[in-house]
């Protein structure tokens, strides 16, 4: 029985190195494009191998498009950008019937969201139905046009942007659609060491052509792994204590608890602990240690922990409750 327990410990580390090496490929990969911007990297390809989307907050120009146009590229899959407007419709983003007079019968016309990567630029300057058409599709992986559903094939994965300096003529998305992305990434302006290689970089009229180092069958193969990673009883219960300890029952001695008004659910506690597998794997460990949690957890909680007015009385970050949570629960 120990020597099974072994070969499958042996094999696993075997697949973490494997795994790891592909992951790093595709970083460099996609480097040769994008500068900098490695949180964006990694949260993307965290959102791909844990099954979930990306939510992406930041000023334009810094390179979302970009990275994830190169992501595609790197992955051998099709990419599509669908730019948000207030006039958008739900057939303009999962398709429609249109009458065929030859035949006298409707056939589906598929829209762009039948692709396996896609940016849906500036999600919140589309109206309701529109943003819970997309919504439904990430989390059901189908959609439905007339009598007939669709699966949408894999992978897919979703890229939401949106624009924090710019709020009219937006629709905010409500917080339990929100709930529905793996990940908040807040992006921030580069180094100006970072910016000084785009200049130079960009400066030059040359393209840079990316070539596929990890296709899609091979996504699978990295999710498997990744869910493969062992997770001590300990660190589960951590991560059971850190997202519980946003809500009231779990918070009324803490010195933070006035300036959460909701805490998180236990959709929270599935992706932190997924995500904390993941991020094991792109250090290529085979094991998940206290960092890793620690190392997700904003980006996990970030859209699910909503301050209450005496936080924003006093300027507070929902960044600021997160890392009071992280100090105040025990680390195993």
């Amino acid at each position: 029985m120990d020597k099974s327990a072994d070969a499958q410990a042996t094999r696993l580390d075997w697949d973490i190195k494997e795994a790891g090496a592909t992951i790093k490929n595709a970083r460099t990969e996609i480097a040769r494009r994008v500068v900098g911007q490695e949180q964006m990297v990694s949260g993307m390809l965290m959102g791909i191998l844990a099954g979930g989307h990306v939510l992406l907050e930041g000023v334009p120009g810094l390179a979302k498009t970009l990275a994830i146009k190169s992501l595609a590229e790197v992955i051998d899959a099709e990419f599509t950008r669908i730019q948000f407007t207030p006039d958008l419709l739900p057939a303009d983003l999962i398709g429609t019937l249109i009458y065929r007079q030859q035949t006298g019968e409707f056939v589906p016309r598929k829209g762009p969201i039948f692709s396996n990567i896609i940016l849906a630029d500036e999600i919140n300057r589309a109206p309701a139905k529109v943003q819970s058409a997309m919504l439904q599709a990430m989390e059901e992986r189908q959609v439905s046009i007339g009598d007939t559903t669709y699966h949408l094939s894999e992978p897919f994965f979703v890229m939401a942007t949106q624009n924090p300096i710019e709020q009219e003529g937006t629709y905010p998305l409500p917080e339990a659609q929100l709930d529905r992305f793996l990940l908040k990434l807040a992006i921030d302006y580069p180094s100006p060491e970072e910016e000084l290689a785009i200049l130079r970089r960009v400066g030059v009229p040359t393209e840079i052509t990316l070539k596929p180092v990890l296709f899609k069958s091979e996504i699978k193969r990295l999710r498997e792994v990744a869910a493969a990673v062992r997770v001590d009883e300990r660190i589960e219960e951590y991560i059971v204590s850190l997202v519980t300890a946003s809500r009231l029952d779990n918070r009324s001695i803490s010195s933070y608890a006035r300036y959460i008004e909701f805490g998180a659910s236990p959709r929270a506690t599935i992706y932190l602990y997924r995500c904390a597998k993941v991020n094991a794997l792109l250090d290529s460990r085979a094991y998940v240690v206290p960092e890793d949690v620690k190392a997700v957890a904003p980006e996990v909680l970030r859209h699910r922990v909503i301050l209450s007015y005496e936080a924003e009385s006093e300027e507070l970050t929902t960044d600021d409750i997160i890392a009071s949570m992280l100090q105040s629960v025990p680390v195993p």
